[in-house]
């Protein structure tokens, strides 16, 4: 009889750390990116899971069969989705850099610092909108973007961030202002980077600059793009994939102000989801008590 329970409290265990292996599998791929469509997607990926092992649980071998296909298909879709920020993550793995993996990192950047950036970048993109000058400029918030993400990843500059360097990248005459210009913190990285276009539906009147800073953000979410307009000087913002047009300069300072502020917590350049651990130790803990009580 004590083999017996005992046989039964291995199974126990052992079904138990399998669970919370799922768990936190399911954990680490919500917190590669908090993108509403990721989500839903990461959802429809648990669904097909439950439903292939319900449909192999009732014998409906050729519905098992289906639902394990749209599983393959489904991961593949989320790789390619994901590629960014999975690289970083395979490569963070790789290193052995686990704790790095789920716990939040700060930004170097001073207040100090800070101020001295938001100053440059609003002076300058003011002035390039009011001489009606286009511009795109890709800000970095949380980790290094990759350059393969960029189509071209432009000229190296490493320069101190100020508006006269801004000025003078994306005056006509330059080689480099028809590309972007990648900032990070207080420096400027590149100039002449050639982003990818979007692929969404969008209205005409968006040009070209419009469109690169769509696609760079729907594919890296740890930054953001401002686009200064050729034609009508107007100014815009990009995010996740999503443009937001007109923006004035007063507000233009204040999305500057919460996205380069002196204390951001990223987790592969992501606000990591949270997780309601208390309520899964409840649970366990009952379990637990539930199956102590089934013994006696």
């Amino acid at each position: 009889m004590q083999w017996f329970i005992n046989i039964n409290s291995v199974a126990f265990m052992t079904r138990t750390i399998d669970i919370l292996a799922v768990f936190g599998l399911i954990y680490l791929m919500l917190s590669l990116s908090n993108d509403r469509r990721t989500l839903l997607m990461v959802r429809g990926i648990i669904f097909l899971l439950l439903a292939s092992v319900l449909s192999d649980r009732l014998g409906l071998h050729l519905l098992n069969f289906v639902l394990d296909k749209l599983l393959i298909v489904a991961a593949v879709a989320m790789a390619v989705i994901l590629q960014s920020e999975l690289r970083r993550f395979l490569e963070r793995l790789g290193r052995g850099d686990l704790i790095s993996l789920v716990k939040p990192t700060t930004s170097r950047r001073s207040t100090g610092e800070s101020d001295s950036v938001i100053e440059e970048i609003s002076e300058a993109v003011i002035e390039l909108s009011q001489n009606r000058t286009g511009a795109l400029m890709i800000i970095e918030v949380g980790e290094p973007i990759d350059d393969r993400d960029f189509s071209v990843p432009g000229v190296k500059l490493n320069a101190l961030l100020s508006k006269e360097l801004l000025h003078t990248i994306f005056q006509t005459s330059t080689l480099l202002h028809d590309g972007a210009v990648l900032i990070r913190e207080d420096r400027v990285l590149a100039a002449g980077v050639i982003l990818p276009i979007s692929e969404r539906a969008a209205s005409r009147e968006i040009g070209t600059r419009h469109r690169a800073a769509m696609g760079i953000t729907d594919r890296v979410r740890n930054c953001f793009c401002i686009v200064v307009s050729e034609e009508t000087g107007s100014i815009a913002i990009a995010e996740n994939g999503i443009l937001d047009r007109p923006v004035s300069s007063s507000r233009l300072r204040e999305i500057l102000e919460t996205k380069l502020g002196n204390y951001r917590p990223t987790t592969l350049g992501r606000t990591v989801p949270r997780f309601n651990w208390l309520w899964l130790s409840s649970s366990f803990k009952n379990l637990v008590s539930r199956k102590s009580s089934e013994k006696k």
